[in-house]
């Protein structure tokens, strides 16, 4: 299997043995597993953005202004998407604009709209691998990938369990769970398609797909990280999720 394959391929995985945890696990989740978990992804999607998007950006041609734009658009075009798109958050149950859809459907499509960016991100960081001009290298978009699983195993099990405490069976919440993670792939791959096109513009796209995830990191994770009790957990749990990405980007890229 070739390197690129695998790399569009992992962050799915994550996403389906995170989501698998509801066949081992009770129908709630315990509370303070929860916050380690959401402080685990944000820390690891906050450094994959760091190290993995705006920084290599910022080591292109054209310096910090192609980085400040891609960034806000990335907030700009997920802020939209919360906005005009009925759906409920992952954790918080929080709704989006009314609509007639159930309510796992609009879980799951919160999952699938949050995902698709993570899904960009790696097919950017792919394509400027493959380009000579660039400067990036496969191990580092692999980095990357990895990460990002890493951060899509405790999502799947925060999407997956609450579907089954809501009443689906397990192969159910399992299924739309994963399912939930199909979307990267796909991003990834119709980002390399139009790899001829991105390449001018890769720092842009960097920054946008950074900014995308620092949106799902500010907007989702980290309020429902915080609030309550066991907020400590959370802390810890970001500080170690940070850690492990920057050490995986600094050895791997």
């Amino acid at each position: 299997m070739s390197p690129v394959l695998i790399a569009l391929l992992i962050p799915f995985a994550g996403t389906a043995l995170g989501s698998a945890f509801v066949f081992f696990m009770r129908k709630d989740m315990p509370l303070w597993v929860t916050k380690i978990l959401l402080g685990f992804a944000s820390g690891v999607m906050v450094a994959a953005s760091v190290w993995s998007l705006l920084i290599p950006a910022m080591e292109m041609p054209g310096g910090v202004w192609p980085v400040t734009i891609g960034l806000l658009l990335g907030f700009a075009f997920l802020l939209l998407i919360d906005y005009i798109t009925p759906h409920l958050h992952p954790v918080g149950g929080e709704e989006g604009p009314r609509s007639h859809l159930s309510k796992t459907a609009k879980l799951a499509l919160a999952v699938t709209i949050h995902n698709l960016p993570e899904g960009m991100a790696v097919g950017v960081a792919i394509a400027g691998a493959l380009s000579s001009d660039v400067g990036m290298s496969v191990a580092g978009a692999i980095a990357l990938s990895l990460g990002i699983a890493i951060q899509n195993v405790p999502e799947g099990a925060i999407i997956s369990m609450p579907l089954r405490a809501a009443g689906n069976t397990r192969t159910r919440a399992f299924a739309v769970g994963a399912l939930s993670g199909i979307v990267e792939p796909i991003g990834g791959a119709l980002v390399l398609l139009l790899a001829s096109v991105v390449t001018p513009i890769m720092p842009y796209l960097l920054a946008f797909a950074a900014g995308a995830m620092l949106y799902v990191v500010v907007e989702e994770l980290v309020p429902e990280a915080s609030d309550g009790p066991h907020s400590n957990l959370a802390t810890i749990g970001f500080a170690i999720g940070f850690s492990l990405m920057m050490v995986l980007d600094v050895v791997m890229g």
